[in-house]
C-alpha cells in the first residue's frame, strides 16, 4: 500500500502498537520522530538526535516493522535521519549502554555529557490550559523560572491517567533547559528510578548512582507511586530527595493520587505535602474541544468542527482518549478515502462516543466484573481469597478507581475493605496491563460493557 503517504502510515503505526508498548513509551521515544517519506515499503523518520536513534532502533523497531507489515500487506524497511548539529547514526549497531552511565555518553551540557531524556514536543506552548488545570501549569511555569526556590520545591502533581502530567513534567524541563542551558535536568520514571537503583546494587556501583542523581538542578520524577513499597528504593529515593532539596536543587514529581495516600514512609509523605500539591483535574467541555483543535490544526487533519466538537463533547475521561480517537477517524477516513462525519465517528468508535452514556457506580462495576467472570456479586465482598474470585474483586476495585469519581475509602467500604486494599488492587492491575496486551483488549471489553449495560 505504497499509495499512502508517510504521515498516515506513522500515524496508523503509532495507534496499533500503543496498545503493546503503553502510551507513555509511544509519547517519550515514537512521537517525536517526524515521517518524511513512504517509498517501495521503506518508511523513513527525522529523529531529534543520536539518543533518540539508539532507543528507537533497539528497543522499538521490531515492534514499528511489524506493525507496518500488517497495515501495509507488504514488506516493512525503517530508514533513519538525524537533523544537521546532531551526531549522525552509526554505520553499526552499538550495543545497549549501561544505564548508569547515562550522563557520560550523552549529549554536551556545560562541558560535561549527559541525557535528560526529556521529550523535545511537550513544551509550554502545545499544552491546553484551562480551569482543570490552570493552577498547576501556573505552578509548573514559576518552577521552571525560578528552579529551586524553597516557595515552590517540592511541586508534586497529580491525577488520574492521561490527564497532561507527563507533559507538563516534560515542559518544565525543557524550559529550563532553553532558559539555562548549563543545567542538569533529568526526566526519569518511578520505576526507572527502582530499576537503576537495583542495577547499582548488583554492579556495586551505588556511589556512582548517588553522584548522579544528586549533582542534578533539577529532578522529574514521574508516577512515584511505583517507588512505594520498595523499601530499599524508596529509602535510596527519601536520602536523593533530602539531598536535593537542602543543595536548593528543584524536586518535580507526579502520582495518581494524593502524597498522604501513598504506601509510603511518613517521613517522605510529609515532606512531599510541605511543597506545592496541586491535582488535575478531568478538562471541561470546551477545554476539550480546545485540546482536539490544536492537535488537529498541528497535525493539518482534514476533520471538521463539528467532528471535533462532537468528540469533545463525549470523550469526557482521558485526554489521551481524545487524541487516539482523533487519530483513529483521521486514519480511516484517509486510508478509505472519505470524509469524517459524525456518523463515521460514531460508528467507528463505538461505545467511546455513544449518545447516553449510563451514570457509571460501583454497583453497576461490580454487576457486570462478576457476569465477566461468572460469579455472583455477593462473592466480590466475601472473605474469599482464592484466586478465581480476588483477581476480579482487584479488577472491579480497578474500574471503579477509573471509572468513577468514588474516593478510595469510599471503595474500600464498597467491596467491605480498607483504602490499602484498594490501592494495592488498582497497581497490581495497572501492573498486569502494562505487561500483557491480551489483558488490555479484555478490560476494555469490560469497560465497554459497563458504558453499554442499563441503568440499575
Amino acid at each position: 500500500m505504497d499509495n499512502m503517504d508517510s504521515k498516515t502510515l506513522w500515524l496508523a503505526v503509532l495507534t496499533k502498537i500503543s496498545g503493546d508498548l503503553g502510551p507513555d513509551a509511544v509519547d517519550m521515544w515514537l512521537k517525536p520522530a517526524k515521517p518524511l517519506v513512504f517509498e517501495n515499503g521503506a518508511l523513513k523518520l527525522e529523529i531529534p538526535n543520536q539518543v533518540f536513534f539508539q532507543t528507537l532502533r533497539d528497543r522499538y523497531e521490531q515492534h514499528i516493522i511489524a506493525a507496518m507489515r500488517e497495515i501495509t500487506g507488504g514488506d516493512a524497511i525503517l530508514e533513519y535521519s538525524i537533523p544537521m548539529g546532531s551526531s549522525a547514526p552509526p554505520a553499526q549497531p552499538l550495543p545497549p549502554e549501561p544505564v548508569e552511565t547515562v550522563f557520560e555518553t550523552r549529549q554536551s551540557h556545560g562541558g560535561s555529557a549527559f541525557s535528560n531524556r526529556l521529550n523535545p514536543n511537550y513544551v509550554f506552548d502545545e499544552f491546553v490550559e484551562g480551569p482543570s488545570n490552570r493552577f498547576a501549569c501556573g505552578v509548573a511555569r514559576a518552577v521552571a523560572k525560578k528552579f529551586g526556590d524553597k516557595t515552590n520545591n517540592p511541586f508534586v502533581i497529580f491525577s488520574k491517567p492521561g490527564l497532561g502530567k507527563t507533559h507538563i513534567l516534560h515542559a518544565i524541563g525543557n524550559e529550563i533547559i532553553r532558559t539555562n542551558a548549563g543545567s542538569k535536568v533529568l526526566y526519569l520514571s518511578g520505576e526507572e528510578f527502582v530499576y537503576e537503583y537495583i542495577e547499582s546494587l548488583q554492579k556495586k556501583s551505588s556511589d556512582a548512582f548517588r553522584k548522579k542523581f544528586r549533582s542534578l538542578d533539577c529532578f522529574l520524577v514521574d508516577d512515584i507511586q511505583f517507588v512505594a513499597g520498595k523499601e530499599a528504593s524508596e529509602k535510596e529515593f527519601f536520602y536523593t530527595f533530602n539531598a536535593l532539596v537542602e543543595s536548593k536543587k528543584q524536586i518535580v514529581l507526579t502520582s495518581d493520587r494524593m502524597p498522604n495516600e501513598l504506601a509510603i514512609d511518613e517521613r517522605l509523605s510529609s515532606r512531599l505535602l510541605a511543597g506545592i500539591v496541586s491535582e488535575i483535574k478531568p478538562p471541561d467541555e470546551e477545554t476539550r474541544i480546545a485540546i482536539l483543535r490544536k492537535k488537529r490544526d498541528k497535525n493539518k487533519f482534514n476533520i471538521p468542527d463539528d467532528v471535533i466538537k462532537f468528540l469533545g463533547e463525549n470523550i469526557k475521561v482521558s485526554i489521551r482518549e481524545m487524541e487516539g480517537a482523533l487519530n483513529q477517524i483521521n486514519i480511516y477516513c484517509t486510508i478509505h478515502n472519505t470524509q469524517p462525519t459524525i456518523p463515521v465517528a460514531r460508528e467507528l468508535l463505538g461505545a467511546m462516543v455513544a449518545e447516553e452514556h449510563v451514570s457509571v457506580n460501583i454497583d453497576i462495576i461490580k454487576r457486570v466484573v462478576a457476569r465477566h467472570f461468572k460469579l455472583d456479586m455477593e462473592d466480590l465482598n466475601s472473605k474469599k481469597k482464592s484466586q478465581s474470585i480476588s483477581w476480579p474483586r482487584q479488577i472491579a476495585m480497578f474500574l471503579a478507581h477509573e471509572m468513577t469519581e468514588c474516593s478510595l475509602p469510599e471503595i474500600g467500604r464498597a467491596f467491605d475493605r480498607d483504602h490499602s486494599t484498594v490501592v494495592h488492587a488498582r497497581d497490581q492491575v495497572k501492573r498486569k496491563l502494562e505487561e500483557d496486551p491480551f489483558f488490555s483488549v479484555e478490560i476494555n471489553q469490560i469497560k465497554t460493557d459497563i458504558k453499554s449495560v442499563e441503568k440499575l
